[in-house]
């Protein structure tokens, strides 16, 4: 961390020398202690776990044990419509890629959805697993009988109330998932989730810098430094957001809920 901040200060002297740095930077102990919108990450990862409580609440009202079909419902009631949370069709937005931004906002991407959903679900003893297929990242219940996934109860397969509307896309691949299917998926990993929160991250930000730096290459600066003195590259260069080292603290902490 001390080393991005040492490389972000001398980034920002180059890119816009026209902003005010700020003298010192706070040095923080350990990683953890990295404030986000407020809180620490070990704060933010605790909501994880109101969550949790409040669907064992739901649960106890209701009378039920450990029936699967109940359990994920409530965690659904608890998610959908208690808490609010919104899957973003289309990524435009950065702050629905980042886990602290999703936890108070509810808005966010299909892959931190299913995170958020996957820990929740962990801390009811209740494991689940994921997979990408296609555009989509579907998760269902680990189960030794996959034809139970697929049962309509109640209008709805088991699979499509997990995963939402992206399996009756007659558009998507999900819409191809059965029993017969599911068990061939390679089942992802936490540093394949971690991956493709991250991958999609940058796909955002990459698209943000070379709206306004046409001809951008992977590898090319944000915006070349050679003409930072002509005045209207310093005018144009003032309205572009930057993609500062700070910006990937969510992979820390999506390292930390996954470890």
């Amino acid at each position: 961390m001390a080393f991005n901040r040492e490389m972000d200060a001398h980034s920002l002297q180059s890119e816009r020398r026209s902003a005010s740095l700020a003298s010192h930077a706070t040095d923080w102990t350990c990683v953890e202690a990295m404030p986000l919108a407020g809180k620490n990450m070990n704060e933010w990862m605790v909501e994880l776990d109101v969550i949790a409580r409040e669907v064992e609440a739901e649960l106890v009202s209701r009378e039920i044990g450990c029936d699967l079909v109940e359990v994920l419902d409530a965690v659904n009631m608890v998610l959908f419509k208690s808490r609010g949370f919104k899957r973003s069709p289309v990524l435009v937005d950065s702050k629905c890629a980042y886990l602290h931004s999703v936890l108070s906002s509810g808005y966010c991407s299909a892959i931190l959805l299913s995170v958020i959903y996957i820990e929740v679900c962990r801390r009811l003893n209740l494991t689940i697993v994921g997979s990408r297929v296609g555009e989509d990242f579907l998760i269902w219940p680990q189960t030794g009988n996959p034809e139970e996934l697929f049962k309509v109860i109640s209008g709805h397969s088991l699979f499509g109330i997990v995963n939402g509307k992206c399996v009756d896309d007659p558009r998507a691949k999900a819409s191809d998932i059965n029993s017969n299917s599911l068990p061939g998926l390679e089942l992802a990993t936490n540093r394949d989730i971690i991956g493709i929160a991250l991958a999609n991250l940058m796909r955002l930000h990459w698209k943000r810098a070379s709206r306004a730096n046409h001809g951008l290459m992977l590898t090319s600066p944000l915006r070349s430094v050679d003409h930072a003195d002509d005045k209207s590259s310093k005018t144009n260069c003032l309205n572009v957001p930057l993609l500062r080292p700070q910006d990937l603290r969510f992979k820390m902490l999506n390292c930390n809920l996954l470890a």
